[in-house]
């Protein structure tokens, strides 16, 4: 499906909004009732679609921001342009499809890493750990380990919930992947106590580092 329209992509994503789901989501601070395997189904049908993207966006509308990240172009997107988009995302979900489909796969990436992780709102400095984290995962190489490190060891305690939770990943993420800086992730994850009580459904690896990193190793080591 190509040329659709602003118009009919938004009554489809009408149509597909299930009160059930919104009020599931809106408990999670999410403004959408829409099935994200249904929308990633028009994301399918109507592919990449540069100016349905912005105008998607514009909307405001959580689904068709969503929908956006999904169907643009995220090199055509100009540094100062995704600055202003992470300002929008009000919400966790579009904010982190953002980051992740769109920012992630920009050759603005690392300049805005840099930008986000200093700015005083935490919302948007946690995305700059998140593409911390991706870094520390898949393109290490430049990262000084031991100060990021000495920054968690520093903030994470205090840091707000989202900014916090951004930052435990990367802690994780460094004990997980960096077998050298493994003892003092583990360390300070014991130290801080950050989300030892969270809630953890059956099957799922909690998201305390210590626990996170010993299971996710152990899993390797089999």
């Amino acid at each position: 499906m190509t040329g659709t329209g602003t118009a009919e992509v938004l009554a489809e994503l009408a149509a597909l909004e299930d009160p059930k789901i919104r009020a599931v989501n809106e408990k999670r601070g999410d403004e959408h009732g829409v099935n994200l395997g249904r929308l990633r189904a028009v994301a399918k049908r109507v592919r990449t679609q540069q100016d349905l993207a912005r105008e998607l966006w514009a909307t405001g509308d959580a689904a068709a921001m969503l929908l956006a990240t999904l169907v643009c172009r995220p090199r055509a997107f100009e540094r100062d342009e995704l600055d202003a988009m992470l300002r929008q995302a009000r919400t966790p979900k579009v904010h982190d499809w953002l980051v992740t489909y769109v920012v992630a796969k920009n050759p603005y990436a690392e300049e805005l890493r840099q930008r986000w992780l200093t700015d005083p709102d935490p919302v948007i400095a946690s995305a700059g750990w998140a593409l911390t984290t991706e870094r520390v995962r898949k393109k290490p190489a430049g990262l000084d380990m031991a100060a990021l490190l000495d920054i968690i060891d520093a903030q994470l305690k205090d840091a707000p919930d989202r900014l916090q939770w951004a930052m435990n990943e990367c802690l994780g993420q460094i004990g997980i992947v960096h077998r050298a800086y493994r003892a003092r992730a583990v360390d300070i994850g014991e130290r801080l106590g950050v989300l030892k009580d969270h809630p953890t459904p059956p099957g799922c690896t909690s998201p305390f580092v210590p626990v996170w990193i010993a299971e996710v190793v152990r899993r390797q080591d089999l």
